[in-house]
């Protein structure tokens, strides 16, 4: 029986991988990433009145307009995404997560992360790849938050909104994600 588990495990683990390695195989393209967000920046803004005043006052926006998350024990996640600095690209960026425990199913989902300082912006700048949860303070945006969020309220270094979620899969998150910079072609 425990071997029997343990080859389960390890088919699932392949499967998994094997996803993620094809998914980021066929990378966007920076004029696509750029497409994209500049979709995503819409649609969000057009959803939600708290995101659209807080990017009046944000430092920069990294937006992450879709990614594609699978599991079924073994979990992990994968998308790429532009940070904007004054409307335009600084840098493109992918994001990646791993995860174990009681999941199943395959999503969709963006989202968009507010930098509110210097510090933040320049945590993002400088860092060779960042675990979100280590560094500036992260805050997710849910009904309830968004409805007291005003420019005058906002006072930690990122807000987090997800936005476009589809598909069957439990929670959504970013604690532990890896954010990373990326050369996409142009």
């Amino acid at each position: 029986m425990q071997q029997t588990t343990m080859s389960y495990l390890t088919l699932m683990v392949s499967a998994i991988a094997l996803f993620l390695v094809s998914f980021t195989a066929t990378a966007d393209t920076a004029v696509e990433i750029d497409r994209d967000v500049d979709n995503a920046i819409q649609k969000l803004y057009a959803d939600s009145s708290a995101a659209k005043e807080l990017s009046t006052i944000a430092k920069a926006i990294l937006v992450f307009p879709k990614i594609v998350k699978g599991g079924l024990i073994v979990g992990g996640q994968y998308g790429q995404g532009a940070l904007r600095v004054g409307g335009k690209t600084y840098g493109y960026y992918s994001t990646t997560a791993a995860s174990y425990g009681l999941q199943a199913g395959v999503q969709t989902f963006g989202y968009a992360m507010f930098l509110m300082t210097d510090d933040a912006v320049e945590h993002m700048k400088k860092s060779e790849g960042w675990e979100v949860g280590v560094g500036p303070s992260v805050v997710v945006v849910d009904e309830g938050v968004a409805r007291s969020l005003t420019t005058s309220t906002a006072k930690e270094g990122i807000y987090v909104f997800f936005f476009d979620q589809k598909g069957l899969m439990a929670g959504l998150g970013i604690q532990g994600s890896k954010i990373n910079r990326i050369e996409p072609d142009k």
